[in-house]
């Protein structure tokens, strides 16, 4: 007598090549944990379909709503986003099952000639959509006497480093992360350093998520969770959440988890917040230990935030939240 093959889990993807290409490793993930077979059901979100500019669109959420729905809906067991686009308030009836290991959070250059970011000529146009890569690129030109032009874009991958093999701009900069997982990331000139560009909270970071309720599947994916990464992406939401600004403000932040190579002992957390044109920015980093919850990391990042707004960040950022 044969069993009756397992019900494939339904997993909520958008339809973007880097969306699918990560909802595909998460797929892979989870066959190999659960042994069930697992199919992709491709999603069409707001921000999909909408060719306005993120940051005027609102941001926060574009990209996420209508997964969420299917999930609530129940037409889809779990759903994957790029952590940095959800909004930082845990909707009802959802749970944050796993946040797998994060890939590289930095942001990479891709630019004509090979070029690294001070190698630019003056008056050279970048493309970005990100008024948080506007500021601190602009920022760091102005630190050594470059002037350059930050042009807003949008579109998938290929669209943007297609600005660049046109000609028509002289460089694009795209989350590291976004490029290592569409096998394109020997096409970057630089991978730009933090201490010059903090990434988005959360960037390099997947989130899976499912029904609260579903207690099974839950603790099915929480086999997928990475403790470490959970701890920083925590603390990184955390002072994006206390802030009161939503993931197309121009906020960074990045936590680093140190230690000697063997124990991790101590968590570091920088932040920033800057003028689009990059002519003010706020920039501070606490440092303590790792955090044994994810209360701790909350904690952190809620700390750094007090510290940023009693600086000044508040009057530096363009949405807020009402």
């Amino acid at each position: 007598m044969t069993t009756a093959p397992a019900t494939p889990l339904r997993l909520g993807t958008r339809r973007s090549a880097l969306a699918m290409a990560q909802s595909g490793l998460i797929a892979d993930a989870v066959r190999e944990l659960t042994g069930r077979p697992v199919e992709l059901v491709e999603i069409t979100t707001y921000g999909d379909v909408s060719r306005e500019q993120l940051a005027q669109i609102g941001g926060t959420g574009v990209f996420v709503s209508a997964l969420r729905e299917a999930l609530l809906g129940g037409e889809i067991d779990f759903a994957v986003h790029s952590l940095k686009d959800l909004p930082t308030a845990e909707p009802e009836g959802l749970t944050l099952a796993a946040i797998p290991r994060r890939e590289d959070p930095r942001d990479a250059l891709i630019a004509r000639d090979g070029l690294t970011f001070e190698q630019l000529p003056p008056g050279a146009r970048i493309g970005t959509g990100s008024p948080r890569r506007a500021a601190q690129l602009n920022a760091w030109a102005r630190s050594f006497g470059l002037d350059v032009e930050t042009v807003p874009i949008r579109g998938n991958v290929g669209t943007r480093i297609g600005y660049v093999r046109s000609g028509e701009l002289d460089a694009v900069v795209l989350a590291a992360a976004g490029l290592t997982r569409l096998g394109r990331i020997g096409e970057a000139t630089e991978i730009l350093d933090a201490d010059h560009v903090l990434p988005a909270p959360g960037q390099g970071a997947l989130a899976v998520e499912c029904a609260a309720d579903d207690a099974e599947l839950t603790a099915l994916l929480a086999g997928l969770d990475d403790p470490h990464t959970r701890a920083a992406v925590t603390a990184e939401r955390s002072l994006l959440a206390a802030l009161e600004a939503g993931c197309s403000a121009p906020v960074g932040a990045l936590a680093d988890l140190l230690g000697d190579g063997q124990v991790v002992t101590e968590m570091r957390l920088r932040g920033v917040v800057g003028t689009t044109d990059g002519s003010t920015l706020v920039q501070l980093s606490t440092t303590g230990p790792v955090p044994a919850s994810p209360d701790q990391a909350a904690d952190l990042g809620r700390e750094l935030a007090a510290e940023m707004l009693a600086k000044g960040a508040a009057g530096l950022m363009g949405e807020r939240a009402l």
